[in-house]
């Protein structure tokens, strides 16, 4: 059974599907493009350890997990690629993680998507719509749970839909849904990595 999250609701995973391997992270959108211009969005997870103030920093720019990066050094987070126009139904970009064979230095996947040339285009979050991020048992195909993200992120670039945490050992989702106006080259750099 899938369990709704509002903004800041956490859950452990393994206490909702026990015996879980691994999990499919689905994201979507719909986009209201103007006529002729691309409006690209682009889904992207860092394998992050702590710092002492206990912020999360990526633990090296080989742990940038992204359309152009598509698996982790250790082989357990593989992004599906780059959905251009999220015209399609269901998910438009996921990403699969393996919670076994995630490397024991990564504390926290901070799961951000941004919007590819947003300032030269002047595009922002006020045009996407239906955003939404599932977190699926990816051996049973189950939703274990669902974040939509419905607050208004009209002068946003940047999105943090959620993040996979791991906390006592055992995987927990966070439904962050948190706005920046950031760019990619950004975002790495204030999780410690360097473009």
């Amino acid at each position: 059974m899938s369990t709704m999250l509002e903004t800041g609701h956490r859950i452990n995973l393994e206490k909702a599907a026990p015996g879980l391997k691994r999990v499919r992270i689905g994201l979507g959108w719909k986009v209201n493009a103007a006529e002729g211009q691309a409006f690209d969005l682009d889904s992207s997870v860092f394998l992050c350890g702590k710092n002492a103030d206990d912020h999360p920093v990526m633990l090296s720019n080989a742990h940038f997990v992204y359309y152009n990066h598509t698996k982790s050094p250790d082989g357990a987070v593989v992004h599906s690629g780059d959905n251009r126009t999220g015209d399609k139904d269901g998910d438009d970009e996921v990403i699969t993680v393996d919670l076994a064979r995630v490397e024991p230095g990564v504390v926290e996947m901070p799961i951000v998507v941004t919007i590819h040339d947003a300032e030269a285009r002047k595009q922002t979050f006020g045009r996407v719509n239906d955003a939404y991020v599932k977190v699926y048992n990816d051996d049973t195909g189950e939703i274990i749970a669902q974040y939509d993200l419905d607050e208004d992120y009209s002068d946003k670039t940047a999105l943090q839909f959620g993040s996979l945490y791991r906390k006592d050992g055992e995987w927990r989702f966070q439904a962050v849904g948190a706005g920046f106006k950031l760019n990619l080259a950004t975002f790495i750099r204030k999780l410690g990595g360097t473009v």
